[in-house]
């Protein structure tokens, strides 16, 4: 397709949110130099988080290569920032808001766009393969178990199939709707795509993923930082529910119910120590049978991958997604009690999602 008129050339401005991503950032920018560029230009602007590993020297040789690449800072260190900064500095109609963590296909860029015309959307993205970081025992299973659905839901950005969508993990999307919703929350450490996904859903436009094009994206390589990662990620979702509760789904709080139902059981059961009974009997096997049913159900994850990868070591999945649901669940059920249990202040930063408004 060709998306240029007769006297203009069409832009897309890649966005990339960096903070100490030395191990990636080569390899990402180099997918995006290979990028098919046919009817339309390119630019890619790498915004700093003010990096303490080698990526701010890294990306600096490659734009000493190619001046389609131009390093950016972002003294926050915060994503909607970088987003709103890499907005403001767009020279694009279109931008590509992209991870450091993934590689893109040669075609990425160019199918999102046509898709985007094709089905009348104000946004979309490839189909995103979850792929480990490095050949460990750990790396491996960490991807297995973000790419599943048991451990991620079917609706997840990892695991939807092709068509409209309530949200896109890596999209190109109109700038000016961008603009329009008021750039990226700021106030938002996380989150900040669903909660201007909601928001450009809410103004009457569509997202849409497309099945024709794929990237690779490589999440954390150990058990503990993707445990943690779960943690925050519980946390966020708890904050975000309080500052836009249009942005969050019924599939965010699930993990949640499952540790508020252990919790009680477990309670109920250690009651029983004390003052034995059969309703503290009862919670005991009530516990027991819910663990059994979840760690089945993770076999029966680890199984499929298993034979997918032609590797026993996927049947450890059963224990890591357990542990990532109970993490995560813990980490939205601590701060809902933390809000709480916390006076009402009011937000100072209440207009921080219009700054990018200003700024243009």
């Amino acid at each position: 397709m060709n998306y240029q008129s007769e006297n203009t050339s069409v832009c897309v401005s890649v966005i990339m949110p960096v903070r100490n991503e030395g191990r990636f950032i080569q390899e990402t920018l180099r997918s995006l130099q290979g990028q098919r560029t046919e009817g339309f230009d390119l630019e890619v602007l790498v915004v700093d988080g003010m990096s303490q590993d080698d990526t701010r020297q890294k990306v600096a040789v490659l734009a000493a290569e190619d001046p389609r690449i131009k390093l950016l800072e972002n003294p926050l260190g915060q994503t909607s920032a970088a987003l709103n900064a890499g907005l403001h500095a767009a020279k694009g109609e279109y931008v590509c808001i992209l991870g450091a963590h993934a590689f893109y296909s040669p075609d990425y860029i160019a199918v999102c766009l046509q898709e985007l015309l094709a089905h009348g959307a104000v946004g979309c993205s490839g189909k995103l393969i979850t792929t480990p970081a490095d050949s460990s025992r750990q790396a491996r299973l960490v991807a297995w178990a973000m790419g599943h659905p048991f451990a991620s839901s079917s609706r997840s950005v990892r695991t939807q199939r092709e068509g409209y969508s309530g949200t896109v993990p890596f999209p190109v999307m109109q700038r000016n709707a961008l603009l329009e919703a008021g750039g990226y929350n700021e106030l938002l450490i996380r989150n900040q795509d669903n909660d201007m996904n909601q928001r450009l859903r809410a103004m009457g436009f569509k997202l849409y993923l497309t099945g024709k094009t794929t990237c690779l994206y490589y999440p954390r390589s150990s058990v503990r930082t993707f445990l943690q990662h779960a943690f925050l990620s519980g946390l966020w979702n708890a904050r975000s529910l309080k500052k836009n509760p249009a942005s969050m789904a019924m599939r965010h709080f699930v993990p949640m119910g499952f540790v508020i139902v252990l919790l009680i059981l477990l309670a109920l059961a250690l009651a029983g120590l004390a003052a034995p009974g059969t309703q503290a009997r009862d919670a005991a096997v009530a516990l027991g049978g819910i663990l059994a049913i979840h760690l089945s159900m993770g076999t029966i994850a680890g199984i499929q991958v298993a034979l997918r990868e032609r590797t026993g070591t996927a049947l450890w999945l059963a224990p890591l997604i357990l542990a990532f649901h109970c993490c995560y669940g813990l980490g939205t059920l601590g701060e809902l009690l933390l809000q709480a249990g916390r006076p009402e202040q009011r937000d100072c930063g209440e207009g921080a999602a219009q700054i990018i408004a200003d700024r243009d």
